[in-house]
């Protein structure tokens, strides 16, 4: 509210006011997703893909008497500190306010729809949605240029660990799988690893799509019907370059729209 008011009393344009409430609704949409395949798929199959909900899955097992949305908690506020210490309040920013919102998403789903079971018989299917959604949220996030916050901020202070943080946070994802395998027992270990495998590529498609442009470029002798199909019909601007044939030596002009 009070960034609203702020943003109010610098005289934002219309554009830039919607542009940052689509910045707002898109981060909740993503972490709300998140939440839910944590009630619905994850949590009651067992399902353990690395990263803090991963972690909280396996310590509420460990520990019985509190729920995963307790661990997320937990988790989230250590590593929310450690961010504040090394980074700061203003350097964590969003990260900050989406941790903190994705456990409170898991907490409600958790009162307001509480699922010991899985939802159905077939393991495959559950896998499915475990980590379609949660990819999903992920590329949805990832695309406005926010985070889930969790083992995220542990990357934003890389430059303080004296260790490679790509491989250190895989190793950690990987331990945590392995440990699942131990307490839950082969069968749901490999669809752990399934699972970890496939929500890297799926967020990487996500990404890819989210962000897919397009761009043409034409080499001709006659620029001007091209210009004036960018600019009448198509309503696009383009870039246009002299060029020179290799082959024939011939001067050209090279239109490129995106």
């Amino acid at each position: 509210m009070e960034a609203i008011k702020n943003g109010l009393r610098k005289n934002l344009t219309p554009a830039q006011l919607w542009s940052g409430a689509r910045f707002f609704l898109l981060l909740n949409l993503g972490l709300i997703i998140y939440a839910v395949a944590l009630n619905f798929y994850c949590a009651p199959n067992h399902f353990v893909f690395g990263g803090t909900t991963g972690l909280s899955i396996v310590l509420a097992t460990c520990f019985p008497a509190l729920s995963v949305s307790t661990f997320m908690w937990i988790t989230n506020a250590v590593l929310d500190v450690l961010g504040c210490v090394f980074l700061g309040i203003k350097t964590m920013g969003w990260t900050l306010y989406s941790s903190f919102m994705l456990s409170f998403y898991s907490s409600m789903c958790e009162k307001m729809f509480p699922v010991s079971q899985p939802l159905t018989d077939d393991t495959l299917l559950e896998l499915c949605f475990a980590v379609a959604l949660p990819a999903i949220a992920s590329g949805i996030v990832f695309n406005i240029g926010a985070s889930t916050g969790g083992t995220e901020i542990v990357a934003m202070i890389h430059k303080y660990i004296k260790v490679e943080i790509g491989r250190a946070l895989l190793l950690s994802d990987i331990g945590t799988v392995l440990f699942a395998a131990y307490l839950y027992g082969p069968q749901t270990g490999m669809y752990c690893v399934l699972g970890l495998i496939g929500r890297s590529t799926i967020v990487d498609t996500a990404i890819e799509s989210l962000n897919l442009r397009k761009v043409c470029t034409v080499i001709t002798s006659r620029p001007e019907p091209i210009r004036h199909f960018v600019t009448e019909t198509l309503g696009r601007t383009a870039t246009q370059q002299n060029a020179t044939g290799v082959y024939t030596g011939e001067p050209r002009t090279m239109i490129m729209v995106a």
